[in-house]
């Protein structure tokens, strides 16, 4: 599959290094300009370029910037693209966005509505902290291993969706449609804490709208290799 990767920090560049060690021809494009691109891209195995030309090349995007950035892209280039979108909310980051802070809509639910219904949104590997993406993979038939979260309003989407999931080392869970994926963006009860699918799956359904785990508090939860080697 040709994947493209927006957004070249972190996050960008580890799915980018995972995604071609499962075969896949990749290219990673920024929001910001091409700066030192071609250099993580070149770290990562993968083609550097720019964004119209990612989009083009792709027959799937993982979408990993900043959420204030996703009203800098042109939807245009979206349409008919399946895009996995790993972004969440940072207020002190991206801004106070009211429509997040009254709980009106969702982060992946924001950008489905600015690229419009010719994107299949798919919210993706956003429940992950950057050190545990590699250090945590399994492959299928491990026991233990890692679940992670998704959601979308394509079922064709999310299948191909949880297939990558599988290849990058890790159990998919269908947590729904966007409108239910607050149950696993910043601060609720699954968001980045190392969960086999049975705690995954209960994790999501004890989440409650508004209500907050301590902000920070998933950077000192238990790790996936501490909690099952």
């Amino acid at each position: 599959m040709k994947i493209g990767i927006i957004g070249a920090g972190a996050i960008g560049s580890t799915l980018a290094r995972v995604a071609v060690r499962c075969g896949h021809e990749v290219a990673m494009a920024n929001s910001t300009g091409m700066g030192n691109l071609q250099e993580l891209a070149q770290a990562a195995g993968c083609h550097g370029g720019k964004l119209n030309e990612v989009t083009q090349f792709s027959d799937l995007l993982i979408l990993a910037i900043p959420l204030k950035a996703i009203w800098q892209l042109e939807p245009s280039l979206f349409e008919g693209k399946i895009v996995l979108d790993a972004n969440n909310y940072y207020p002190a980051r991206d801004g106070v966005i009211s429509a997040l802070e009254r709980q009106e809509t969702t982060t992946s639910g924001m950008l489905q509505a600015h690229l419009g219904n010719r994107a299949k949104v798919v919210k993706f590997f956003n429940a992950i902290m950057q050190r545990d993406i590699e250090s945590d993979a399994r492959p299928l038939g491990t026991s233990p291993r890692r679940a992670l979260p998704m959601a979308g309003n394509d079922m064709d989407a999310k299948k191909i969706a949880a297939e990558l999931m599988n290849q990058f080392g890790f159990d998919a869970i269908d947590a729904g449609t966007l409108e239910e994926s607050w149950r696993f963006e910043r601060a609720m009860p699954c968001y980045c804490i190392a969960l086999v699918a049975e705690e995954l799956t209960t994790a999501l359904a004890s989440a409650q709208r508004g209500v907050e785990l301590p902000h920070g508090s998933w950077q000192t939860s238990r790790r996936f290799i501490q909690a099952y080697g």
